[in-house]
């Protein structure tokens, strides 16, 4: 739990400094819902060719790596990171070159967006970047020593924001608020950031050879295999992994290439991708950020559940698993309710000069309860060695989506509620649901797991049923004494705290499980809790 505290708040940091940068470009003057069309639309299509040569690498190098380590055979670990260093390496060089010479093809064509074509030639070199810093933070993962990965994710989000606000303004400067070229400059921000990223995980390997040299040495259990049979096995456990992120980003390309030709039908272009940058720029920001926080379960489970497995303690894996999918649930629930509710203040606080779009921010937030809930279940899956489920739960889901995006997005949104870029969001939340529903019926038969519906629904239901009516009524308060933004921003904190309060005053956690989170008998000892049967 203390590791992962560490990298739950160095997703939390980054998610932070994505919000700063986000907040800044989108209300830059000449930058706006329409920047963020341009940045967004050639970002997701570097995110695909990003997920088809690295996505599934830290998971699945994370799995094999503790496998090995688990009884012994740090040597046999050290060559799958081998392997899998040069394998990865060529498979990215190879998708950094697709995209930067097939941008003019990608951005006219496929997105119909032309200006997108100078976003994906900045974004090119950080595929293989990536890729090679992926195959490192997998190794370390598996070590179980995951502040690696917390400190690489805090730098690069750090020089990516420091550095999106540096060239934007001198490109605004120098182009006279060229909306392209500020795009284009924002998304060159994200490569020099991986490279920055990549350095530090390179000389964090070096400084640490002289010790993985010795753990080597001291190796048990070793058993020499051919490269072939490593290489396969590393793609066994990497591919079903990256398939179900390729489902995942495909999801978001569907959005980029099916929302602004659906609103040309009754939307000028222009207007077709504002719409499409206030769902991808402002909403999805929002949408993932309670991602942040639970973004480290479902990284740590990969490694800890399959060291499990492999010395047949499914027990304890059973426990990480339960308790993993509680704090998801306290974590995903409130997230939900507080951007539905306060969705249009929350916009207008954070951006004053783009307020628009709290509708189509309440249909996405509908989703963040499964979202999170899918991430975790996904990582307890691959630990457990089922990686096809995933993936085949989220191509589900993504084929609904696919069909209610040709359906729903052409509709204009004054004839029917959820038409345009409104039923996009709503076809977004339906393929969620219908992808965690698969997961869990998957995982639930995989180990018998049981869930007491009073400790993992009721009970925090009726915690975050006491925030929102007690933040509802606090904002109302605030807002006539202290004004909108500051009764907001002082609401939802000490709604958080007495939702924080219901959770222990109700009794959700054991005993066992309150001393498992960091600081947990001070916390027991404060709430005088009787132990638990």
């Amino acid at each position: 739990m203390q590791s992962v505290l560490v990298l739950m708040l160095s997703q939390v940091f980054v998610k932070i400094l994505g919000l700063v940068y986000k907040l800044y470009l989108t209300n830059r003057e000449g930058f706006g819902d329409k920047g963020n069309a341009i940045y967004s639309s050639g970002f997701q299509i570097y995110a695909l060719f990003l997920t088809i040569s690295s996505i599934g690498i830290p998971g699945a190098i994370a799995k094999l790596v503790s496998e090995h380590t688990a009884i012994g055979d740090y040597k046999g670990a050290h060559r799958i990171f081998k392997i899998a260093l040069v394998t990865f390496g060529l498979i990215s060089f190879i998708c950094s070159s697709i995209l930067f010479l097939g941008a003019n093809y990608i951005a006219n064509n496929f997105l119909q967006i032309p200006e997108a074509e100078l976003t994906l030639v900045a974004l090119s070199p950080s595929i293989f970047l990536v890729s090679i810093s992926c195959v490192i933070k997998g190794y370390f993962n598996g070590m179980e020593n995951l502040k690696v990965t917390a400190n690489a994710q805090t730098l690069e989000q750090f020089f990516k924001t420091v550095l999106s606000v540096i060239l934007v303004e001198f490109i605004a400067v120098v182009s006279g608020t060229d909306t392209v070229i500020m795009a284009a400059g924002a998304n060159l921000a994200t490569t020099l950031a991986t490279f920055l990223c990549f350095f530090y995980l390179y000389r964090y390997y070096r400084i640490m050879k002289k010790e993985i040299s010795y753990e080597i040495k001291s190796s048990t259990n070793y058993k020499p295999t051919r490269i072939r049979k490593t290489l396969k096995q590393i793609l066994s456990v990497s591919i079903p992994m990256s398939i179900g992120a390729i489902i995942g980003t495909i999801n978001k390309n569907v959005d980029s290439i099916t929302i602004v030709r659906g609103l040309k039908n009754f939307l000028s272009e222009e207007q077709a991708k504002i719409q499409y940058g206030i769902l991808s720029g402002k909403v999805d920001t929002l949408v993932t950020l309670p991602m942040s926080f639970n973004m480290a379960f479902a990284t740590a489970l990969v490694p800890t559940i399959s060291s499990s497995k492999a010395i047949g303690d499914i027990q304890t894996a059973k426990k990480r698993i339960s308790f993993s999918l509680l704090i998801t649930t306290l974590i995903g629930l409130p997230c939900m309710a507080i951007m539905i509710i306060f969705a249009e203040p929350i916009l207008k606080l954070l951006f004053p000069n783009a307020t628009s779009g709290s509708f189509i921010y309440q249909i996405s937030s509908l989703g963040i309860i499964f979202i999170v809930l899918e991430q975790t279940i996904s990582g307890a899956l691959h630990g457990l060695g089922k990686m096809l489920v995933p993936a085949i739960a989220l191509g589900i889901g993504s084929i609904v989506k696919i069909i209610l995006n040709c359906y729903l997005v052409p509709i204009n949104s004054n004839i029917f509620i959820l038409g345009g870029t409104a039923g996009a969001a709503f076809a977004t939340v339906v393929c969620h649901v219908i992808s965690v529903s698969i997961e869990y019926n998957a995982l639930k038969k995989e180990i018998n797991l049981k869930l007491n519906p009073i400790k993992f629904i009721i009970k925090p239901l009726i915690s975050v049923a006491i925030m929102s009516i007690c933040t509802i009524l606090l904002y109302k308060t605030l807002i006539l004494k202290i004004g909108q933004k500051l009764g907001l921003i002082l609401a939802l904190i000490i709604g958080i705290i007495i939702y924080l309060i219901c959770i222990f005053v109700l009794k959700i956690f054991s005993k066992e499980e309150i001393f498992m989170i960091p600081f947990g008998k001070k916390v027991y000892n404060f709430f005088s809790f009787k132990k638990n049967s």
